[in-house]
């Protein structure tokens, strides 16, 4: 039996991604596949898909940064605090100071929450990452299209918004598990839910998921710090708005309990509130679901690339970079190795929320101030 496939795409499927949909419609339990309208290939399978099972759990439609998510919280001040380069540039540089990219020193390093510490994840070999790499990379950002962003409304308040996920410890969770898979003949490793490795995989996916949660507050918390240091200015708590869009859930749609994964894109039942991020030099938007039956209560999770990362890098110029990110305070010094993060290397932001209009609200839009940005 063919899953049932609705599309949310602003315009036309490539044929690279039709043959991976086709891939995942003809796994086995695959009952419904909803393609958000930020999709595009990745390894396996696609990135902005929503893919439902009734009792197989497919790891690789969750991806390996289980629970990568975004956390937006207003700060108490306006964008003209930010027109200054000299701020600009003692902020920056305050996040390198505070928010490493990739690890903590070692005897710099935090201690994971007591709950993460101390809830086992797996075999002796997921153990001892969680508490080398894992307390290492704790409260780090990351790279590739991880940020941390200043960003203003059309009120010009100024907001945070962080974008990152579980680091080491997702992949090695995802790596872990499908080596005691079995294989679809589709070709993708599967899991059943009610099996002893289902169920410990869920409960591993479930940490990684309090890991990223956990690990963002730490970094939205220090940036919040920073600007109370330098500026004196505080957050409004009852702002804050933290979603993710890589899991694995038990939900109930159409008279049927489902299991129901998310590969780069948001679950927002009704009333729910969202984080929609463009690029480093576009919109963003904060949301919320209308609880659309055919997308299982889904959204697009932000752009969603335009070109691969290699193919971004042979087109796009430093030059080319600096003029579409024009206006935006961010590390010139690593322009070049910032590249296949230009504007252009993503989709119009624009056509990605009209092509998904059925499926969210938009409460507020959202333009960069400073981007910080590991290459």
């Amino acid at each position: 039996m063919i899953a049932h496939v609705a599309t949310f795409l602003p315009d036309g499927t490539s044929a690279e991604l039709r043959a991976a949909l086709a891939r995942l419609t003809r796994t086995f339990d695959v009952v419904h596949v909803a393609v958000m309208p930020d999709a595009h290939v990745a390894e396996e399978v696609c990135v902005g898909t929503v893919t439902a099972t009734t009792q197989r759990i497919l790891p690789a439609a969750v991806g390996g940064d289980i629970g990568c998510g975004m956390v937006a919280v207003r700060l108490r001040a306006d964008a003209d605090l930010l027109a200054d380069r000299d701020r600009a540039a003692r902020l920056l540089s305050g996040f390198y100071q505070h928010i490493p990219h990739v690890l903590h020193p070692a005897a710099a390093a935090p201690e994971l929450p007591d709950e993460l510490r101390e809830a086992p994840i797996g075999d002796g070999a997921l153990e001892s990452l969680k508490r080398r790499e894992g307390r290492l990379e704790f409260g780090t950002l990351g790279r590739g299209n991880h940020f941390l962003e200043v960003q203003r409304d059309d009120e010009e308040a100024l907001w945070l918004l962080v974008h990152s996920g579980s680091r080491a410890m997702g992949p090695a969770i995802r790596h872990h598990f499908e080596g005691h898979a079995e294989q679809d003949p589709s070709g993708l490793a599967f899991l059943e839910a009610d099996s002893e490795a289902g169920r410990a995989y869920l409960a591993a996916a479930e940490w990684a998921a309090r890991y990223a949660r956990a690990s963002r507050a730490r970094m939205i918390e220090a940036a919040i710090g920073l600007f109370g240091e330098l500026f004196g200015i505080e957050a409004d708590p009852s702002s804050r708005v933290e979603v993710d869009h890589n899991h694995v859930r038990r939900e109930a749609h159409g008279g049927r309990d489902l299991w129901v994964h998310r590969k780069g894109a948001m679950g927002l039942p009704a009333g729910k509130p969202g984080v929609v991020p463009g690029s480093m030099g576009s919109e963003s938007f904060h949301v919320e679901g209308r609880g659309h039956p055919e997308s299982l209560d889904s959204s697009a999770h932000g752009a969603g690339r335009a070109l691969s990362r290699s193919e971004a890098r042979k087109r796009i110029g430093q030059r080319q970079l600096l003029r579409e990110a024009e206006g935006v305070w961010f590390d010139h010094r690593i322009a070049d190795r910032l590249r296949e993060e230009a504007p252009s290397a993503y989709k119009d932001i624009s056509a990605v929320m009209r092509a998904q209009r059925e499926l969210v609200r938009i409460v507020r839009r959202l333009r960069p101030v400073l981007v910080y940005k590991a290459a």
